[in-house]
């Protein structure tokens, strides 16, 4: 319950200062014996309040995009949300566990090359829908797995709008927030999520830990190091879940 507790802060740090605490979180619940898709599960329900922690910190320094409105891109992140939630409890549960390893994969080359694939995908500046189109297709994804899904939105803004990255991460943190919460719901009555509340509350009180320190903390942190620390940890999470799968 300790490591799970650890866990949890570093998880609710790494959210905060840059995505990435769901690789921290998922592997710890795995490695405690928690089912891959209750683990998954677990891991959005538990990183909630402390992204509503980490949004709370954030509130006086929310920037966003005049078109489409920051309400509209919010309704989209729940609706995909709700989507992304349901998928993981209607598809298999062996689908989901045979996809972990590639799913971290693929969130650890957005965290890698992201810059550069925002960099190669420019290609003028979409209109609103196309833009609300994209942040639900990002908010189902966000539901059903979530790896990375706040950096895939930073990327995504900024290819498509004038949003500066290095001031879009408190609406980052909204925006993920609004898909975790919504998925949160649908799995805490759907799936097995309070089957074990042990492992969710050391989870909770870890993330909302993490968290408020991460939001605090991200200001004083180089970018290097911050980069370094979320990319490293995606990396080792990423290794572990492929050993477990064909090891």
């Amino acid at each position: 319950m300790l490591l799970i507790l650890l866990a949890g802060v570093a998880a609710g740090a790494l959210n905060a200062v840059g995505g990435g605490g769901s690789f921290v979180a998922l592997a710890a619940l795995v490695g405690a014996g928690v089912p891959p898709v209750t683990a998954n599960a677990t891991t959005t329900v538990a990183l909630l309040p402390g992204n509503a922690t980490s949004a709370w910190v954030y509130r006086r320094e929310i920037e966003g995009f005049h078109q489409p409105s920051p309400l509209r891109l919010t309704l989209a992140s729940v609706c995909g949300g709700a989507i992304g939630a349901g998928l993981l409890l209607w598809l298999p549960s062996t689908s989901f566990d045979a996809a972990v390893p590639w799913l971290l994969a693929f969130a650890t080359v957005v965290l890698a090359f992201g810059k550069r694939l925002t960099a190669a995908l420019r290609l003028g500046r979409p209109g609103p829908a196309a833009i609300l189109a994209g942040q639900f297709l990002l908010a189902i994804y966000g539901g059903y797995f979530g790896g990375a899904v706040g950096l895939m939105m930073l990327a995504f803004w900024t290819a498509t709008t004038t949003l500066d990255p290095a001031r879009g991460n408190p609406l980052r943190v909204i925006q993920v927030g609004a898909v975790y919460l919504t998925a949160a719901v649908v799995f805490v009555f759907a799936a097995d999520v309070l089957a074990q509340p042990v492992q969710l509350v050391a989870m909770l009180a870890g993330a909302i830990i993490g968290g408020y320190v991460g939001a605090h903390g991200v200001q004083r942190m180089p970018a290097g190091v911050l980069r370094g620390l979320v990319l490293g940890t995606a990396v080792v999470m990423t290794g572990l879940f492929f050993v477990r799968a064909f090891g």
